[in-house]
């Protein structure tokens, strides 16, 4: 493992810090707007979002980190992949196509035509 305080990992933390300071901040403004004459619920609503948006990217790194240690501990564990058997090769030729049943259908032609279709559709699917 790497050195505990990397640059970019010191970055990542000054990163994190200065987005909650920053909503902090936005969060006790909405406050002062909550509490003025004009102020309304909205603006509650905003002091509860705000540091919920600041927390975000320390939660995002904490994520990030558990995914990678997931990742590492499967690699790590995974035994060794085996190659499957080889499958003997067909040809097109060596395929015998599927009889195709004919529909013939005086009453309705066009229904007829349609289940000759599908009937070929059908042969050709199980090539």
């Amino acid at each position: 493992m790497r050195g505990l305080l990397t640059p970019q990992r010191v970055l990542i933390g000054l990163g994190c810090l200065v987005a909650l300071i920053a909503c902090c901040g936005l969060a006790w403004w909405q406050w002062q707007r909550f509490e003025s004459a004009s102020g309304t619920f909205q603006n509650l609503g905003y002091v509860l979002q705000w540091p919920l948006f600041g927390l975000f990217p320390l939660f995002m790194v904490w994520r990030f980190r558990r995914l990678s240690r997931q990742r590492s501990d499967e690699a790590l564990s995974a035994p060794e992949p085996v190659a499957p058997a080889a499958k003997p090769v067909t040809t097109v030729d060596a395929v015998k196509p599927a009889p195709v049943e004919h529909f013939d259908d005086e009453e309705d032609a066009e229904l007829a035509a349609y289940n000759r279709m599908l009937a070929d559709l059908n042969a050709r699917d199980g090539r």
